[in-house]
């Protein structure tokens, strides 16, 4: 695919449509109005985001007046689409019945949000300073969470005990080291907010903190600083988010390749808090491999190197103490990455494999033999059939007949059971020649593991559907349905007894906490190492009948991360800690790692100025 044209699929999947009018923040509330010397505070992603769910306002799955589900807007794929087979899925599989419905509130007001606390001397020194700032209920409240189930049903049904009292918009570098030294001066708590993609708690406010806090967003922190064409690296503020990051860098004839599932919302400084993965991690690396320099704000000062070669040997890395450090330790402002030139050649793929075990052998030799294309990942049955359940209805009599010769040939010829194959989708990017290559190369060790071609149409509908599957969570709030995902890496000789035992888990826990109908478990391998893999599961039931469904889901998942821990699994691949996982990060890097870590936090934040309560660093060794 010529550059040009992957830069289209960019716009067509995952940019927002220019100049489209959103309407306003459908919430009322009442705000105190900043000072007049204050320069016009950011609205725009709050005008355009929903305030209770996931992405988009003008995109989300309804159900029609027809009873059938589409997808509504103009910004993916699968905009404007019917799914006829959808609605019968989500009642066979969940229990959904259209009868019982939940609906969210529809508004928050002044009068549900705690009131702000407020620090005179540091608002005096920071309206001098003529950084955007507001207390306005809707701004404080927009960037109070993120998007675990505990937080979007609190968004739902309940109010926050405690929220931001302040956000404020810095526009450099330079800004946020104003805020961090009179944050430190007026002992105010700083919590850094970018895309607030956050599955880990991560955003939410301590309830017992007494201080003025502070969400510093730093999304007008949005530039490309440089691009460096002869080393190939390019700096970009922290506050950037992925998908214009990658449309900019586009316009120059480069990417940086780090596409996570997030990509349309989730900020570069995001990415590096949280040691983030992509998608094409194969051929890019994770963010750990693709990050060159960091520049990050403490209450000590600026931590960086002095230089941006490629690998210095100076003792431990510091930027290791930013990477994954989850706002903890300061602000990152500016990131310096690896870039490469958009590939000539793009094309899409998928195999179908008799089975998961045999696709996760599969997997597993392509990885030894290191020609893993950018992109593969392996659903397993039950989210296979989900993925089906999610095709539109058939645009001609052509291509219904044309996918029933498919399902014939690999059901009726093959022999393939439709309830237990899996399916892989594949992106190959490179060179016309290169990918030619490895396609040949992978299709042939699949052949070896029973796999059959299963087309390039199939190949990008799994990889664009990545981008829409959280919407879907919103629809099954509305009728009594708790969903979430969580991730782990495994070791090969593992992720089989991982998979199995985490669902069986799953099912257990839910029988023995009153669940009246089976749960949604499944999972799907996602990124591959040459010593194992990252699996990620989705995990979903119906809480009819029961009075605490959130407090009913959390205790199954932790349950299901012991399993996890049990089989040899880790706490997480790419998700971080945050809040959620906190009580496994003892187990995980032991008493001397956390130590030192409470040791680096002690001597850079000795006030606690970033309190935001992530990692094990609040608590004393």
């Amino acid at each position: 695919m010529a550059a040009r044209d992957r830069l289209e699929v960019i716009r067509r999947h995952l940019v927002p449509a220019a100049g489209k009018d959103e309407g306003p923040v459908p919430r009322a509330c009442s705000s105190s109005s900043p000072s007049r010397d204050v320069p016009t505070i950011p609205k725009r992603r709050q005008e355009l985001l929903k305030w209770n769910g996931w992405g988009y306002k003008d995109s989300k799955f309804i159900v029609n007046k027809d009873g059938h589900v589409e997808f509504t807007g103009e910004r993916y794929r699968l905009s404007g689409c019917k799914m006829p087979l959808l609605r019968e899925w989500m009642m066979s599989t969940v229990g959904i019945s259209l009868d019982h419905k939940t609906p969210a509130q529809e508004e928050i007001t002044a009068a549900d949000v705690p009131p702000p606390i407020k620090n005179e001397g540091f608002i005096s020194d920071l309206r001098r300073t003529l950084i955007p700032h507001s207390d306005d209920c809707q701004d404080r409240l927009f960037r109070a969470h993120g998007h675990t189930l505990h937080e979007v049903f609190i968004l739902r049904d309940s109010n926050f005990e405690r929220i931001p009292d302040l956000v404020v918009w810095p526009n450099s570098h330079s800004d946020v080291e104003k805020i961090v030294k009179l944050a430190t001066e007026h002992n105010v708590v700083i919590i850094p907010c970018g895309g607030g993609t956050s599955v880990t708690g991560g955003l939410l406010c301590p309830a017992g903190e007494t201080r003025m806090i502070i969400s510093l967003d730093l999304t007008q922190m949005n530039k490309i600083l440089w691009v460096d064409e002869k080393n190939l690296t390019m700096c970009a503020e922290a506050g950037i988010i992925g998908q214009d990051l990658e449309r900019k860098l586009g316009a120059k004839g480069f990417c940086t390749g780090h596409e996570p599932d997030s990509m349309e919302f989730s900020s570069l400084g995001g990415w590096v808090a949280t040691r983030a993965s992509g998608m094409k991690k194969n051929i890019y690396g994770n963010i750990e491999e693709l990050v060159v320099h960091v520049k990050c704000v403490t209450p000590r000062g600026v931590m960086q190197k002095s230089c941006q070669v490629p690998r210095i040997s100076s003792g431990p890395d510091i930027h290791h103490f930013i990477l994954g450090s989850e706002g903890t330790l300061g602000v990152v402002t500016e990131v310096t990455m690896k870039i490469r030139p958009i590939p000539p050649c793009k094309k899409y793929g998928s195999i179908v494999f008799p089975t998961f075990d045999q696709g996760v052998g599969c997997l597993r030799e392509i990885a030894r033999q290191r020609c893993a294309p950018a992109s593969i990942r392996l659903m397993d049955n039950e989210q296979f059939q989900f993925g089906h359940a999610l095709k539109p209805e058939a645009n001609s009599m052509l291509s219904s007949f044309v996918d029933g010769i498919k399902k014939f040939y690999i059901t009726k010829l093959k022999g393939f059971d439709p309830h237990k194959l899996a399916v892989a989708t594949l992106l190959f990017e490179g060179t016309k020649e290169e990918v030619a290559a490895q396609e040949k190369r992978v299709y042939e060790i699949a052949s070896k593991f029973g796999g059959l071609p299963g087309g390039e149409d199939n190949g990008q509908r799994g990889y664009m559907l990545t981008f829409v599957i959280a919407y879907l969570r919103d629809l099954g709030f509305d009728y009594y349905i708790v969903a979430e995902s969580f991730e782990t890496s495994v070791p090969w000789d593992r992720v089989l007894d991982l998979c199995r035992n985490v669902k069986d888990r799953l099912g257990r826990e839910c029988k023995e906490k009153g669940v009246q109908f089976p749960p949604y478990a499944t999972c799907r391998v996602t990124q591959t190492y040459d010593a194992g893999a990252c699996v990620y599961f989705y995990f979903a039931f119906n809480y009819r009948g029961l009075n605490n469904p959130v407090e009913v889901y959390e205790d199954i998942e932790a349950l299901a991360r012991d399993e996890i821990l049990a089989n040899g699994g880790s706490i997480s691949h790419h998700h971080g800690v945050g809040k959620i996982r906190k009580k496994f990060l003892r187990k995980t890097i032991g008493n001397v790692g956390l130590g030192t870590l409470q040791a680096v936090k002690e001597y850079i934040d000795p006030q606690n100025i970033f309190a935001n309560n992530n990692l094990m660093m609040d608590n004393p060794y």
